[in-house]
């Protein structure tokens, strides 16, 4: 009887060190689990933020149809550019001499200064630029061309920026900054340099131009 009593205590024992060893790999078996679904998780959190500043950065350069063109002599004309740039959505191009004026080359009231000089000798108004290339210019829709109103025109430097460019297939809206003349006959001029596009009328700005009456103008183009 004793040996029967034994034999039957040994085999409940054996039965229960088997049932928490089963119980043990089971818990480590779902803690490995559940450790994977963390690390997933957290790798396709990590893809997903990757992701979305990939699309950010593409997306930050504008429509890639709106191109705003100008040049700037003393910053007026470039702030102008940039709020339409802003308000359009559209990309900028600064036109760059590749000798820059300085404010004695821009001394109007000094006969001897650079602008005087490439004023009375239109020889001398054939200004050297950095580029002219725009990458993807035919992608572009749409131009606006800025520049200051040097003695009633538009100012030179712009000149082969329109020579050099074909404008065929796109809007080209000029404008221009300047104290108290008009935008004058200077976008006229332009469009007969450029020979090709269709080209608006234009619009003067004073220097400091307010957002909202640079926007009331480009609703009021209907493009």
């Amino acid at each position: 009887m004793k040996s029967k009593k034994l034999a039957a205590l040994f085999l409940t024992f054996i039965m229960a060190i088997g049932l928490m060893t089963g119980c043990g790999l089971r818990n480590e078996k779902q803690s490995a689990s559940n450790n994977d679904n963390q690390t997933s998780s957290a790798n396709e959190t990590e893809t997903d933020s990757e992701n979305a500043t990939d699309t950010t950065e593409n997306t930050s350069t504008g429509n890639g149809k709106t191109l705003v063109v100008y040049y700037s002599a003393t910053g007026n004309t470039k702030d102008v550019a940039e709020k339409i740039a802003k308000i359009t959505d559209g990309n900028l191009f600064e036109i760059e001499p590749i000798e820059p004026y300085t404010d004695d080359d821009l001394d109007w009231t000094n006969d001897d200064s650079r602008v005087s000089r490439e004023h009375d000798d239109e020889s001398l108004r054939d200004v050297e630029l950095v580029s002219t290339y725009v990458e993807n210019w035919d992608s572009y829709d749409i131009v606006y061309i800025g520049y200051p109103i040097w003695w009633g025109i538009a100012a030179w430097p712009v000149d082969n920026f329109v020579k050099d460019n074909d404008f065929t297939g796109k809007t080209v809206i000029p404008f221009c900054t300047a104290a108290s003349s008009g935008i004058g006959d200077s976008g006229n001029l332009l469009k007969e340099m450029a020979g090709t596009g269709e080209w608006q009328d234009g619009e003067r700005f004073r220097g400091g131009a307010s957002e909202s009456d640079i926007s009331s103008w480009i609703d009021s183009l209907g493009l």
